[in-house]
């Protein structure tokens, strides 16, 4: 397994590949892996020739008041895990290598897609995603690339710059993973207490006993926003930033479930801010 550091090491090592007639998977992390990422490298593994996995804690998607500089890094763990897997190639540049002195130049997704859910309360946030993104598949010339459904909104943006700007990669949602409890798993669930790892099952709960009553007949969306509302008031220690049942991948607001539709969720308990969310598809 092969560790890059430098954009013009990465892109030689690509070059490589597709000159030799392979398909080139990328996965991209922030790091602190856990088995929601591995799923992502193993289907990048089952699917093309040569698996990049990115880890590189993106400053552009932080606000200053965000958690950057305590983000969990555990590169050595990582390389561990990504070696076990059989990866070929980590790119792992610096902020300084990604962003160099004199850098301008930001993609910024315009519209509905960036302004809801995570956009409303993180109003930079996306325009660091995509940026980051799409310099990750230039530089690593990716013909398909992977991501986890928790972050559902991600994907939405993804897909539509990828897209707008004809960019090669395909965009692969893959299912959340989640704890034997329930809880989404999160890079960021390190920061949290036993105890508040307790307090948090709440979300998933909610959204789980909302899936149910879809399943069950009920459509209205203020209907199954309140189920999940009702499950995070359970919780003094909670505090929601949003509860919203959207179209997806369009993101419209919706009154009813008519077509596949995102419930998805973001709390605060402590300082730690979660996210999860289950797609809603009526039966046919």
């Amino acid at each position: 397994m092969k560790i890059f550091t430098t954009v013009k090491d990465m892109k030689n090592f690509s070059r490589e590949c597709h000159c030799a007639g392979k398909i080139i998977g990328l996965v991209p992390t922030m790091g602190a892996l856990h088995e929601g990422h591995l799923s992502l490298v193993k289907a990048s593994k089952e699917k093309c020739d040569v698996t990049i996995v990115s880890v590189f804690v993106n400053p552009t998607q932080f606000a200053p008041n965000e958690d950057f500089d305590a983000y969990p890094r555990t590169f050595e763990k990582d390389v561990a895990k990504l070696k076990l897997l059989g990866v070929d190639a980590i790119f792992h540049p610096s902020p300084e290598e990604m962003y160099p002195a004199g850098f301008s130049t930001y993609v910024n997704v315009e519209g509905g897609l960036t302004k809801k859910l995570c956009g409303a309360s993180r109003p930079t946030h996306f325009r660091g995603v995509a940026t980051v993104v799409t310099k990750l598949m230039n530089i690593t010339q990716a013909d398909e690339s992977f991501f986890g459904q928790k972050d559902a909104q991600q994907v939405a943006v993804v897909k539509r710059f990828v897209t707008d700007l004809n960019l090669s990669p395909k965009v692969n949602m893959l299912p959340i993973v989640r704890e034997e409890s329930g809880l989404a798993l999160s890079s960021r669930n390190a920061y949290l207490t036993s105890e508040e790892k307790i307090s948090a099952l709440a979300l998933s709960r909610g959204l789980k006993k909302a899936e149910a009553t879809f399943f069950a007949g009920e459509k209205n969306s203020a209907a199954l926003k309140k189920i999940v509302a009702d499950e995070l008031a359970t919780e003094p220690s909670i505090s929601a930033d949003y509860i919203e049942l959207l179209k997806y991948p369009s993101l419209e607001e919706t009154e009813f479930v008519e077509g596949e539709s995102l419930l998805a969720a973001a709390i605060f308990i402590g300082k730690t801010r979660l996210i999860d969310n289950i797609i809603l598809t009526p039966n046919s």
